[in-house]
This record gives structure tokens, sequence and C-alpha cells, in this order.
């Protein structure tokens, strides 16, 4: 059976779907593989490695779709790589599902389209395949490096015969793997380190993690909802809303860096700082929004561009921060496709019991691939938000 591995189709794209030593555990487990040519370049992958790797190449996405039973990607397929699908054929990749104008094209053409996004990241046995962690990890990481280079000022505190520096006060909005990481790596770096989230449970990770939490005061009929729902699920009350937004102006008005990671999959990131509170951050005082590809939890940001606001605020409209890692985050995927493709697969009935022949094995009432599927047997299977 034979894996192919399509080239990103923009410019900001810069991982590949598949590394060379991904590409080396797939041909241990019997499959072949074939590339695109260049599909690794921008991630520092030439096509001589993959080759190297036991890889074959192919000169465009077509010949890819005409010699692969299961493509992968990193987002959803150009439209005219997906006019050449066949009935049978799979797709694995991060697919954007709520956004997504193809899931007719797909499931018209019989193809089954994983996307990577919807794994219920609550299975002991997923974990291995969490695409959303692996690149919100780096992403955490990365979105303090871009403020500390943004940033006129250094973050730790300097004691010097000239004076003392103060350290740069951080506020990460959002506690996921993301904001976690922010925390960790702004604290490394010497920084101050505030933050806030939805969820009363994240107080203690922050804490862990020698951040303080900016604590927001919830009735008891709220705490048990946050706890109930893991806190993303539970809709706040208005006093809530309120009173979180007075605490989160209150801090980003004394914030020299402020980091935004909220999201939410298949709707536009909550509006998190409005006009009127960036109106009261200071001069030279700087705004990643993690959020921007996705509607930006940051008034007036603005994906891939940043912009200075009149009373000198800086806004980073951080659209695709994992691909600025490109390389680290390509092999990070990658690992998570190998590991999913490996549940699809079952062993091919055949005489030479030493033989390495495999089929696929869809089977949609599996937790995982269940959750996964998009498309299969001709139709669109995703649930309406």
């Amino acid at each position: 059976m034979k894996i192919g591995v399509i080239s990103a189709d923009s410019a900001s794209e810069k991982r590949v779907a598949l590394t060379p030593d991904a590409v080396k555990k797939l041909r241990k487990l019997g499959f072949e593989v074939v590339i695109q040519s260049g599909a690794g370049q921008a991630a520092y992958y030439a096509d001589e490695l993959y080759q190297a790797a036991g890889a074959d190449i192919a000169n465009s996405s077509t010949e890819v779709v005409k010699q692969a039973q299961i493509i992968t990607t990193v987002n959803d397929l150009p439209a005219a790589v997906t006019e050449h699908l066949t009935a049978g054929q799979v797709v694995i990749g991060m697919l954007d599902p709520y956004r997504n104008s193809q899931l007719d094209t797909y499931a018209a053409k019989g193809a089954t389209a994983f996307a990577m996004e919807l794994l219920p990241r609550t299975l002991s046995r997923a974990q291995n395949m969490d695409v959303l962690s692996s690149q919100a990890n780096l992403a955490g990481y990365k979105a303090v490096l871009l403020a500390a280079n943004e940033y006129s000022r250094p973050f730790p505190m300097f004691m010097t015969s000239a004076g003392t520096v103060k350290p740069a006060k951080v506020v990460i909005l959002g506690v996921g793997v993301a904001g976690l990481q922010a925390i960790a790596t702004a604290k490394r770096l010497g920084a101050v380190v505030e933050a806030s989230d939805l969820r009363p449970a994240a107080k203690e990770q922050v804490e862990s993690l020698g951040g303080k939490w900016l604590d927001v005061p919830m009735s008891e009929d709220e705490a048990q909802k946050a706890k109930a729902t893991g806190g993303y699920a539970w809709t706040p009350s208005e006093q809530y809303i309120k009173d979180q937004a007075a605490v989160v102006d209150k801090a980003l008005s004394n914030a020299d860096i402020v980091i935004t990671t909220a999201q939410i999959p298949g709707r536009d990131a909550p509006r998190l700082v409005h006009g009127a509170t960036l109106a009261k951050m200071k001069a030279g005082s700087v705004l990643i929004d993690m959020a921007a590809g996705t509607g930006g939890n940051v008034e007036g940001s603005v994906p891939d561009e940043t912009i200075t606001t009149p009373n000198g605020v800086r806004i980073v409209g951080a659209a695709n921060i994992p691909s600025q890692l490109a390389a680290q985050s390509s092999d990070l995927y990658a690992n998570n496709l190998v590991n999913f493709i490996t549940t699809l697969m079952a062993p091919a009935a055949t005489d030479d019991a030493s033989a390495k022949t495999l089929a696929l094995n869809l089977d949609m009432n599996d937790e995982i691939q269940g959750a996964l599927a998009v498309t299969h047997d001709n139709q669109v299977r995703l649930a309406k938000r």
C-alpha cells in the first residue's frame, strides 16, 4: 500500500506532512511512500533525504494522487488536487472541517477524509496522535520569542552600575497547551507572568509554572458548570463576563507583553482584548495574537501583519506560528500521522507469512476513526456546530 505526501499550497505554510524519519517508520511497517518533489524543501527536508529513506519522488501532486491510496497533507488539499481523487482513497490532514468548503466534493468522490483536529483528546490511546497539542506546544514557545523580538526592552531583571532594569510583565490569556508553554518560556527568560483562563482548574497549572493566577469571582453554580464541562463548554453569566473584563483590563494596562491563545474549533476566536483596553496600554507594549487566523482575540489584529496603534501598542497577528518552526513542527506532526495511520490498517490475507501486506480497515464504530472521519461512504459525516 502506498502513502502519498502533497506539498503545501500556500507561501505561508512551510510544514510537510511526513518527514524522512517518518518515511523510514512507514517503510518498516510495510508501506510504500511517494512524495511530491519539493514538498519538504521549506522545512529543510530535500528530496534526496526522502529518497535515502526509501520514498519515491513524484513530479506533481496529480502524480501523487494517482499512485497513493492514503494521501497526507498539512492543511486541506488544493481544489485542483481534490478533483483527481477516486473512490476508496483516504485523505488525512488538518482539514479545518467546520470551514472546509470541499467536504461535499470529498464525499462525492467516494474518499474518506480524516480531520486530525477532531481527535478525542480525553482518550489515552489517542494522545500520541494529538496534532493540536504537538503544534500548540511549539507555538506557545515561539510566541514568547516573537514577543521578545518585538519588545524594545529585555525580559529579565538586570542589576547594573547604572541602575536596575525591571523585568518585563507578561500576561497570557488562555491557558491550554500553548498558554502553558508560553508561561514556562516567559519565566525561563526572566519575566513576571500572569495568566487567565475560563477553567478554574488551570490555576494550579499556572502557579506550578511560577505564574500568577488572575482570579475572577465565580458563583458556586458557575464553578460547578465549569468543573462539569472541563471549562470549555460552559456559558459564563453576564456578571462573570463583566468581572473578567475588568480583571483583564487592569492586568493589560500594566503589561509589557500580552499573548492570547484562545481558539474554538469551528468558530471564530473569542474577542478577549477590545479597543478600549488597547487604548489604556503602554506605548511600546506588544500583543501576540495567536488566533489571528481565525478571527483574532485582539480587536484590530490582522493575520500575518504587525500593526501599531495610535498610542504605540504593537499588535502581531501570528496566524501560523508552527510554520515558523517548520522542521520540528513537521517532525512532530509526522509522528502524529504515523501513529494514526497504523490504526487504519489490518494485515491482508496472504499465503506468505513473512510478507508485509497491508489492507485498509476503516471502522466508523472505532472511537478514534469515527470521531475524525468527516466524509465516508459518499456522505459528509461532520455534525454541524
